[in-house]
């Protein structure tokens, strides 16, 4: 019988992380195969607020509110909104499918066929952000569109006192109008306007996030992590600690995960991966030699309990992670820890803690339908698609204030 996931009594945040849970499982190099998702996702989620890794463009924040509002102002109905919603949507997908910036188009290859459209992934971002008001989940909000819709629709009129639009008031009122002829021409490029709406929507959600920040301080950037953005020198003291406890988890954690795929390749076997996998350690042992003494110093009692704040309390990983940072800082182990018998007794008694029977080290069939990366690349904190929404909302911004500069 094929397995299934089923909802029962999940908040709306609890399904958005098991959809993306499920998402990443095609995605061999972000699978969680040492059980720290729940320190990465505290750091990511503390930094990033609203923000998933699925998500691409910083556009779709307005597009699926304005969807929304349309289907609101043609007077759908509860049973109509999932069917006309989908049918928008994908008429959205192929239109900037065929845009000159394609870049970040969901279900640009499914098209009518994808199965989690826009609104799903976006869905707890716009709450988050509050550009979504009701808070209630997607589903509920569907269920109750009659109602709401009845009963708290604003009147939008022009100067001269004729109706534009019916809006929801589920929806923020400061919302900026779509464009006239919205889909038509929808693009991913931000209106200044509509930067200064997202940052604001940021900055008063979330002020004391690393988003925030970036969003009102910093210029786009092209770094591999966010504790390489040009503007971390000028962040408040508590962001730059913050960021530097992600930084050193990272970093630490980052050998664990190679040791994993090096010990797989070499059950496998497969000699060349094997091979792959020591120079990547030999690399790695080379770059925590040269920041050894800020990392021998760094306060872990701090970090922790920065992680069971923002996480809650993570015993058991807590001793396995303390206990590869102990090896890790060792200089004795470091660098010869492809062949370190306790650091592979380690790793391999934390999937089969993890797995039991399933854990790819003690199952032959398992191990076979390995692909050959699992969870190998270094966590950055969802940072690669942060950087992309941000830079999205920061080139909106620097086109306001090239405006004002040919205004003055």
């Amino acid at each position: 019988m094929a397995s299934s996931f089923t909802w029962l009594d999940y908040s709306e945040q609890d399904r958005r992380k098991m959809l993306d849970v499920i998402s990443l499982f095609r995605e061999q190099t972000t699978r969680d195969e040492l059980g720290i998702g729940a320190i990465r996702d505290a750091f990511a989620n503390l930094f990033f607020p609203g923000v998933s890794t699925i998500q691409t463009r910083a556009r779709y924040f307005l597009f699926i509110p304005w969807v929304y509002q349309d289907l609101v102002n043609r007077k759908t109905t509860s049973q109509q909104v999932d069917g006309k919603l989908r049918q928008q949507e994908v008429a959205l997908i192929n239109i900037l499918a065929e845009s000159a910036d394609k870049d970040g188009t969901i279900g640009k290859v499914s098209r009518a066929a994808l199965k989690r459209l826009p609104s799903s992934i976006y869905w707890y971002g716009l709450g988050s952000w509050g550009i979504y008001r009701y808070g209630g989940s997607q589903q509920e909000y569907h269920q109750a569109f009659d109602r709401l819709n009845r009963s708290s629709r604003r009147t939008q009129h022009n100067d001269d006192g004729d109706i534009l639009s019916l809006q929801s008031t589920e929806w923020d009122p400061h919302l900026p109008q779509a464009p006239a002829d919205f889909p038509a021409s929808a693009s991913f490029r931000l209106t200044a306007e509509e930067a200064e709406y997202l940052a604001d929507r940021i900055a008063q959600r979330h002020p004391r996030s690393l988003l925030a920040h970036l969003v009102r301080q910093s210029e786009p950037s092209k770094s591999r992590f966010p504790w390489q953005h040009p503007a971390v020198d000028s962040l408040p003291p508590d962001l730059q600690e913050q960021l530097l406890h992600a930084q050193n988890f990272s970093e630490l954690i980052h050998g664990a995960a190679l040791l994993y795929n090096l010990m797989l390749a070499e059950a496998k076997p497969d000699a060349t991966l094997a091979e792959l996998y020591r120079t990547d350690l030999q690399q790695w042992a080379t770059q925590l030699s040269a920041r050894v003494e800020a990392l021998q110093g760094w306060n872990r009692q701090a970090f922790w309990q920065l992680v069971n704040q923002q996480a809650g309390p993570v015993r058991i990983t807590q001793s396995f992670v303390n206990y590869w940072f102990d090896l890790a800082l060792d200089p004795d182990s470091a660098f010869s820890v492809a062949d370190n018998a306790a650091a592979k007794a380690l790793i391999h008694d934390r999937e089969v803690a993890l797995k039991g029977q399933q854990a790819r080290l003690d199952n032959p069939r398992a191990l076979e339908l390995w692909l050959g990366n699992s969870g190998a690349l270094q966590l950055n904190f969802r940072w690669p698609t942060v950087s992309k929404i941000l830079n999205d909302v920061l080139t909106g911004l620097a086109q306001q204030e090239a405006d004002y500069d040919v205004a003055a």
